[in-house]
């Protein structure tokens, strides 16, 4: 197992997380598994055997009841073992059990804790933007917690990128607890991340943590074109993420990495999280599981190499559009771009330039 430093923190965590999305099922999340506890502690041990130290939760995910189930599991264990969670979406029917208001931000820790068993969160995400909100109370709200020894970092979930130089901008401007990292969604289906916000994490120094890097399973070669989808599938069971909005492009995309996975002889999920790993700013992938199989063969995906030939495969099939103003800068101003601006720059001028090849 790898260990990559988060941001400009000072800790270390393993390039693969284990989330409890899957724990529990109740509600909505159902769709996404029903993960019990003596379930949830093998898959934990199985985590900690290969070396991961850092499990992910949410008080959105299952009423909580995923925080719980994930504090039984971990008590008693290593402390080495790091737990994040997050604050953003309703937790009762009361208009202010939602956002990140201090009120709510306070309580919701609060929660948390209880149901997690333990005295302190070691990243706290803002699990979404919350415009209503000014950006200084949450900020003011999080400091309250560093200082009570509730949360040691904060992070950043689900932002645009505008968003989060906003709030980057207010904590170094009132000396406030900083954002170490972000955690979004990027996968080979969807590089929109490439726009904004890993460049950010490039310039700003923010960690980054990747959730569903498979696509909620769309990228483990199990959805091919002209084939019937699984039906144990999340979208078969109604699960509405990710949003694909080029099917084609998709089924493109799978059939690169079907080819590859062949050439190492692994499955495609393998390849497609290596792929992720190999990115820039990418400090973690978060894993989820259904499965005992599914996971030790997430796992593997580690220690798995891809050649530099098999990465710009990959990079060209799911290339994203460049849209303004950066079609213009890749054109007209690639000679004074920034390592960030290579981000998603420096994938596309190749692929532009092999394309024109191809003319």
């Amino acid at each position: 197992m790898q260990y990559r430093q988060l941001g400009r923190s000072g800790l270390k965590i393993s390039a693969l997380n284990f989330g409890s999305v899957t724990f529990g099922g109740q509600g909505n999340f159902a769709a996404t598994g029903k993960v019990d506890i003596a379930e949830a502690t093998r898959m934990v041990d199985i985590c900690v055997e290969h070396g991961v130290n850092m499990f992910d939760t949410a008080d959105a995910y299952s009423g909580g009841e995923a925080e719980e189930i994930l504090g039984r599991v971990l008590q008693g264990r290593s402390r080495e073992l790091l737990v994040t969670s997050k604050v953003r979406f309703p937790t009762g029917k009361g208009p202010n059990e939602q956002g990140l208001s201090r009120h709510h931000i306070l309580n919701a820790c609060d929660d948390s804790l209880r149901r997690l068993g333990r005295d302190h969160i070691d990243l706290y995400y803002l699990h979404e933007w919350d415009g209503l909100t000014p950006v200084e109370e949450t900020l003011e709200a999080l400091q309250t917690l560093r200082d009570q020894g509730k949360i040691r970092y904060a992070g950043i979930s689900n932002f645009a990128g505008w968003q989060a130089m906003k709030l980057l901008g207010a904590a170094e401007r009132d000396r406030l607890i900083a954002p170490v990292s972000q955690q979004l969604y990027y996968s080979l289906e969807a590089r929109d991340a490439e726009y904004e916000l890993l460049p950010l994490a490039v310039d700003q120094g923010l960690g980054v943590q990747v959730w569903s890097p498979l696509a909620c399973g769309l990228l483990t070669g199990k959805y091919r074109r002209g084939k019937t989808a699984p039906e144990d599938s999340r979208r078969i069971s109604g699960w509405p993420e990710p949003e694909v909005r080029d099917l084609k492009k998709l089924y493109d995309t799978v059939e690169v990495l079907v080819q590859i996975a062949e050439e190492h002889s692994v499955s495609a999920a393998r390849v497609a999280l290596a792929w992720t790993l190999h990115k820039p700013a990418i400090t973690s992938l978060v894993l989820g599981a259904r499965q005992e199989s599914q996971l030790l063969d997430n796992l593997a995906a580690a220690s798995l190499r891809l050649t530099q030939e098999q990465v710009r495969r990959l990079d060209d099939v799911s290339a994203p559009d460049l849209i303004y103003p950066y079609w213009h800068q890749n054109r007209n101003a690639f000679d004074r771009l920034s390592k960030a601006d290579l981000v998603l720059q420096g994938p596309a001028k190749r692929h532009r330039e092999a394309l024109e090849t191809k003319k």
